[in-house]
């Protein structure tokens, strides 16, 4: 979906206790451009991280000499483990480390704190300096904070029952005979007819839960979703759900998801000199095949 996310479920009780969600945004996220708006508002320039406006000794924390970071509560694999984000396990809870390292802190001065998932992107003071936990970079959102560069790119998955006629497909091609159904106005339904171009017009439904119904009554062979909603819905909606693979890379700017800061941040600017440098130098797409990819989507040829 271009913003967060229409398919996805807003994030209530529950969703939230049983996101085994996430995503795994295949090794291209690792050529795709950093967010060009994302927001750089604040004291530091835009150099590298070893800029001396980068310099620890120079930035700005929340707590003088400790990057603090935030997450909600409780959290869920394969974006965290064991519901403990300063265990480093977990896409993003690596990714947080390895950001705080491009900064100069040690695993020693991180500090985690716990922060509800809607009170993140509302305007006003912050009691963190950076907050990880699967934000889309919007328009909308960038008017009361900040984001830091994208350090992952949403990708879109197929989702099926064990048994399917395409529960074991490894191509897109051994799609195209399939019956495919998505939400309406949705970069799903795009990704099938542009990128699937399957022989039957997909099935198309006026919400999610409703494209998910279909798929347990067996009228479609398979659901396309993002992927973190793939995640969602094979853990929590769909008995014996299983993720055939994600669909290659389209086209276009991707939604992304990025570190949210405070609005004017001194920090914003820095933070996405460290994604940018992550992401060059590719240990995002290293930390996706890990934490991503080897959970069970892997990226259809």
């Amino acid at each position: 979906m271009t913003v967060r996310r229409p398919t996805r479920p807003t994030r209530p009780a529950a969703l939230r206790a049983v996101l085994a969600l996430a995503l795994a945004a295949g090794l291209a996220a690792c050529g795709a451009p950093r967010d060009s708006s994302s927001g750089t508002a604040g004291g530091a320039s835009a150099g590298a991280t070893g800029s001396a406006a980068c310099d620890k000794a120079s930035l700005r924390t929340v707590t003088a000499g400790t990057l603090t970071v935030a997450t909600d509560k409780p959290v869920y694999e394969p974006w965290f483990s064991g519901d403990d984000p300063t265990n480093g396990k977990g896409f993003e809870s690596a990714v947080a480390y390895a950001v705080a390292a491009k900064l100069g802190y040690d695993k020693a001065e991180v500090t985690w704190t716990r922060v509800p998932f809607d009170s993140v992107v509302t305007p006003g003071t912050k009691a963190f300096d950076l907050d990880f936990n699967e934000f889309s970079i919007t328009d909308e959102r960038k008017k009361a904070v900040d984001f830091s560069s994208g350090y992952y790119d949403v990708r879109q998955a197929v989702v099926t029952y064990q048994g399917s006629p395409i529960a074991g497909a490894t191509s897109v091609a051994a799609l195209a005979s399939s019956r495919l159904g998505a939400q309406v106005g949705t970069t799903s339904l795009t990704a099938i007819t542009d990128q699937v171009k399957p022989s039957s017009a997909p099935m198309v439904y006026n919400t999610n839960d409703l494209a998910v119904q279909a798929l347990k009554n067996k009228q479609i062979d398979g659901l396309v979703v993002d992927l973190p909603t793939a995640f969602y819905v094979v853990s929590a909606q769909l008995d014996g759900g299983v993720i055939v693979g994600q669909l290659p890379a389209a086209g276009g700017t991707p939604e992304q998801f990025g570190a949210v800061l405070a609005k004017g941040s001194p920090l914003t600017a820095c933070v996405s000199s460290a994604v940018d440098a992550l992401r060059a130098d590719g240990t995002l797409g290293r930390l996706e095949t890990q934490w991503l990819a080897g959970q069970g989507a892997p990226e259809l040829k």
